[in-house]
């Protein structure tokens, strides 16, 4: 299969997590460019994510690795926004239950602080915002986001993270229960990556 030129040899993808690198990985699958890691980076140092924003956490984490390694850098950071908790967990989606908290801890805590709340008022979005620092200083930004309900009970085997808990009701499944291929056409890092190719097509190709 022919694939599309990309305006460098190499990128690095700013993740260790595993489902968002085959997320990513999926999405480039169509261009001419090597996928790299921070994993593949020896003594990348470690980005503190402080900010106050998906949009914050997103620019220092890829201007860190473009100003480490020389290479142009995608970063991601998105999260669950419930109306019903005042946007929350958000920025602290991976560790809303503690620095090291797994996946089920994250839902345990979520699905406790709704207990008693009506399912018509579970309304959630996942938000995403991906920043492409790229040589030169430039950073490239888009947004995604996904509309849906949390509901109490896990759904579905596929996915990571909330991806059990986020009901879609235009397709009558959780996000777990979607295919891969499905994830990537309504997911939010999907909407952001699209969003994100045309800005590169814009500007580059």
């Amino acid at each position: 299969m022919h694939k599309q030129a990309f305006p460098w040899k190499r990128i690095v993808l700013a993740t260790k997590n595993k489902g968002k690198i085959r997320e990513f990985s999926r999405m480039f699958e169509g261009f001419d460019v090597e996928i790299l890691t921070i994993a593949d980076i020896p003594d990348m140092p470690e980005v503190i994510e402080d900010g106050e924003t998906f949009e914050a956490n997103a620019r220092k984490k890829a201007e860190t690795i473009l100003n480490f390694t020389g290479l142009p850098a995608l970063a991601d950071d998105s999260g669950l926004e419930v109306d019903a908790l005042g946007g929350q967990p958000g920025v602290y989606s991976a560790r809303f239950a503690g620095p090291d908290a797994t996946d089920s801890e994250n839902n345990e805590k979520l699905t406790e602080m709704l207990k008693g709340v009506a399912e018509e008022k579970r309304q959630a979005r996942f938000t995403s915002v991906l920043a492409l620092a790229i040589p030169g200083g430039e950073i490239l930004l888009a947004k995604g986001t996904c509309e849906g309900i949390i509901v109490l009970e896990p759904r579905g085997e596929s996915g990571f993270g909330y991806d059990p808990h986020f009901f879609l009701p235009d397709k009558q499944q959780t996000m777990a229960e979607l295919t891969p291929e499905e994830k990537n056409r309504i997911s939010h890092r999907g909407a952001a990556l699209r969003k994100l190719e045309c800005l590169l097509k814009e500007r580059f190709l």
